[in-house]
């Protein structure tokens, strides 16, 4: 598993326990079990977010790579 793709499950993961927190929260009337589901999945969606990132830099890169690779054929060819 990538690294993005780990970041985003464990993030979904955070995320839903989270939201279970937070309705045991409000069926209990514990307004700290509550707070706790919020902010378990505030770190969830942060992680699932750097999940993306690291997915988009990373396709970013390889564009960037098969791009330098297509310049390197299409001089080659042209010298050749």
């Amino acid at each position: 598993m990538s690294s993005s793709t780990g970041d985003k499950v464990k993030g979904k993961a955070e995320e839903l326990k989270g939201k279970a927190k937070e309705g045991v929260g409000k069926a209990t009337n514990n307004p700290n079990l509550e707070a706790e589901g919020h902010a378990d999945q505030a770190k969830g969606n942060a992680r699932q977010a750097v999940g993306e990132a690291k997915q988009t830099v990373g396709n970013v890169a390889d564009r960037a790579a098969d791009r330098m690779n297509d310049a390197a054929t299409n001089l080659r060819r042209k010298t050749d």
